[in-house]
């Protein structure tokens, strides 16, 4: 098939190199020209995604409009926060494309504004005229381009009755034997515990640069886990999703692995948390979990959901708590049972 992926970050890379190793047509259009012509010319992407060789037949896109022209799968791998302004950027390209099938989201984060999922915010801004879906699970890109074993979700609404022979194909276009997909149909959970997940790797960081040791972590994460659920469900998705690759799958990987860039500023929080935090806005690569944390205790806010831990965290990264009087703030709660 002809694939083209927006945006040349780490992820975006990784899943055109997979996706080049399984002969497809693969077209990666970063965001900058200047980074295209980079990567045109070195055959790799030393900015996010080193060591790894782009092979010769995996075409660097300049412009929207000339990728688009056969595309039949178009990834789109941005930022959440720069997803708005990517889909006013090739919009009107996209639109026209008399090719395209399917648009697949590989964000992970909701609008800062809106509260909008990513698959929303591509179905309002394009239409209903492509089937629209979510890529969504443990992935680490390094571990992806490198040919590593790798599970993931592919959801996309009405999965077995609208249009399933068109799902099931490109399920089977997207899989391999490095990388295999499960379908889903529950949109919602899928890209809230991709959302969520990253919220709560922060706080394992925060673990382990605290130095709390193997029974904080493990209890950490398994309540936050059952607040996963609970945000999760009434934010629209299921509860069986959260179990799952998207839910407690991403989860342990965001949270365990050390190439994990929202673990990692958990880590460095715990260590210096001003010094961090003031960096935050100067990175390369974005941290999702960082704004996922504010806008998604606004809307558990708005919604009066009840999440003391993703709360205790939006006060160490907004409001200058303490990472130690969170921790003893969440041990001091009143006592309840597990359920």
């Amino acid at each position: 098939m002809n694939c083209v992926i927006f945006g040349a970050g780490a992820w975006g890379t990784a899943m055109a190199i997979h996706l080049d190793r399984l002969g497809h047509t693969v077209t990666l259009v970063p965001r900058r020209l200047e980074h295209a012509l980079e990567l045109s010319s070195s055959h790799e992407n030393k900015d996010y995604l080193p060591g790894h060789r782009l092979s010769p037949s995996l075409q660097i896109g300049l412009e929207a409009e000339p990728a688009l022209m056969d595309a039949e799968i178009v990834f789109l791998a941005c930022p959440s926060k720069g997803l708005t302004d990517l889909l006013k950027k090739i919009g009107p390209s996209l639109r026209q494309s008399p090719s395209v099938r399917i648009v697949v989201s590989l964000c992970k984060g909701l609008d800062q504004k809106t509260f909008e999922r990513p698959t929303e915010v591509i179905t309002h801004a394009i239409g209903n005229q492509f089937i629209v879906a979510t890529l969504n699970g443990p992935s680490n890109a390094q571990e992806v381009a490198s040919g590593k074993p790798t599970a993931l979700v592919f959801a996309a609404k009405n999965i077995d009755t609208e249009t399933p022979q068109t799902l099931k194909e490109i399920q089977g276009a997207i899989s391999g034997p490095t990388l295999r997909t499960y379908t889903s149909e529950d949109v919602a959970g899928v890209e809230i515990g991709g959302t969520l997940k990253n919220v709560y790797a922060v706080g394992a960081g925060l673990c382990d640069g605290l130095k709390l040791g193997d029974n904080a972590k493990a209890a950490f994460l398994t309540r936050a886990l059952q607040e996963m659920i609970r945000l999760g469900v009434t934010l629209g998705g299921k509860s069986e999703t959260f179990l799952g690759l998207s839910g407690v799958g991403d989860l342990m990987a965001t949270a365990h692995g050390s190439w994990s860039r929202n673990r990692g500023l958990g880590e460095k929080c715990a260590k210096d948390a001003a010094k961090t935090l003031s960096e935050v806005s100067q990175r390369r690569e974005s941290i999702e979990g960082y704004f996922a944390t504010e806008t998604l205790t606004r809307l558990a806010q708005s919604k009066k959901i009840d999440a003391p831990i993703l709360f205790c965290l939006h006060q160490i990264l907004f409001a200058g708590l303490d990472p130690r009087a969170g921790v003893t703030a969440l041990m001091t709660r009143d006592l309840k049972s597990e359920a």
